[in-house]
């Protein structure tokens, strides 16, 4: 298996600053495994909702998790500042492939990256839409990798 490469701070477009706690450390003394995958959530859906393209409750297109993971650096611990990088690797017509940096506060190289791909369905149906609202759309252009990252594909 090949050891995954990190991902420097600089390729990431947004950034939020997430507060450990001290719930987030496990018995041996660092963040839980699985605490690192709601930091990924916190970061994508904070960005969301600033930008206007999510409504958590009253919506009528959500996104749902269908694909996450994770490779793990250096372990953060609380008390730590950790800074989220998010950029969007794939846009298609109805689903995003987020990717996200776990950094220390001000270190450039990242303790944790990974990616989760959100589908995006009618509220109430669960059905897949048939196109990204524009508000999503124009929300994630500026986290896009490449102009062609925008380009819409199936899925």
């Amino acid at each position: 298996m090949n050891r995954p490469v990190a991902i420097a701070r600089s390729d990431y477009r947004h950034f939020l600053s997430i507060t450990t706690r001290w719930m987030d450390n496990d018995v041996y003394g660092h963040v839980n495994n699985v605490v690192y995958y709601s930091y990924f959530d916190t970061v994508v859906n904070e960005y969301l909702i600033r930008a206007g393209a999510l409504d958590v409750e009253h919506g009528q297109t959500i996104g749902l998790v269908v694909e996450t993971q994770c490779n793990y650096f250096a372990p953060l611990v609380f008390p730590e500042r950790v800074e989220a990088g998010l950029r969007v690797a794939r846009l298609g017509s109805s689903s995003v492939r987020y990717e996200v940096g776990l950094f220390r506060e001000g270190e450039s190289t990242p303790a944790a990256q990974g990616h989760f791909v959100h589908v995006y369905v009618d509220r109430e149906t669960r059905r897949p839409v048939s196109a990204l609202p524009e508000a999503l759309r124009a929300a994630l252009a500026p986290l896009a990798l490449a102009p062609l990252a925008l380009a819409a594909t199936d899925g």
